[in-house]
């Protein structure tokens, strides 16, 4: 009998309450490795909310958060980078000052000496800006500062941030924001690619960017899971049609 691999993130119960609001509802959730899996719904169902308690920047109310088979639930956010949970942000949070190698170069640099005492290689770290650079397009605007991008180059920015982490779970929350559709198309084939090797998370409000690249949809609406299936089982779901598609055209 052919052994079942596990999911490499889980949720039980998870929830997160600001005050009197409840902002994650006791969301369970899995999400096998390998797959590309898209998070959707309206402005304030609590998706931002969920991915930060995934990774660590605020912490649960309620609930569990597995990874990789380990509980790590209340692991602070640089001990999960070190895991391999890597997050773009949905608002920049690139350094403005510094130019778009030396932002990349802070990642690829915690990845080689996290838990190392040994002296950085300058090779390897020029390498890993390097390959990190060429796969978000961004390679010929290396020595630009960074804070001069064009909004949409500064979301590329941050997905090379990431990358040069080599997570194996990439969190992209909303990463076709300000992007033009010649960028879109490029990021949806870099992000098949990046699932060659890694596992991504997505938030997107672009439901065709979601309906291409998702292999599977999760529907949240006021911090609850309304539904999850392949594209095209959200698409016809008159509960999802009512709560987000319907009133996203």
């Amino acid at each position: 009998m052919a052994s079942v691999t596990p999911p490499l993130l889980v949720t039980r119960g998870l929830s997160k309450n600001f005050g009197g609001l409840t902002a994650v509802d006791g969301v369970d959730f899995e999400l096998p490795k390998g797959q590309i899996r898209a998070v959707i719904g309206p402005n304030g169902a609590g998706k931002t909310t969920f991915v930060s308690l995934v990774c660590g920047r605020i912490e649960p109310s309620a609930g569990r958060i597995m990874f990789d088979g380990s509980d790590v639930t209340g692991m602070p956010a640089h001990r999960r980078v070190r895991a391999g949970i890597a997050y773009t942000f949905q608002i920049t949070s690139i350094f403005p000052r510094l130019s778009v190698f030396d932002n990349v170069a802070l990642s690829v640099q915690r990845r080689l000496t996290d838990g190392k005492d040994e002296h950085l290689d300058g090779r390897s770290l020029e390498a890993g800006v390097a390959e990190a650079l060429e796969r978000s397009g961004l390679a010929a605007r290396s020595g630009e500062i960074a804070g001069n991008l064009a909004y949409g180059h500064q979301r590329l920015l941050e997905v090379a941030m990431g990358l040069a982490l080599k997570p194996r779970l990439l969190i992209l929350d909303e990463p076709t924001q300000g992007l033009s559709d010649g960028e879109i198309e490029s990021f949806t084939g870099l992000v098949r690619e990046i699932a060659q090797e890694a596992t991504v998370l997505l938030i997107e409000h672009n439901m065709p960017v979601v309906m291409e690249l998702a292999d599977r949809v999760s529907v949240l609406t006021n911090g609850r899971m309304l539904a999850e299936g392949t594209p095209d089982e959200i698409r016809a779901d008159p509960a999802v049609q009512e709560a987000y598609l319907g009133t996203a055209a």
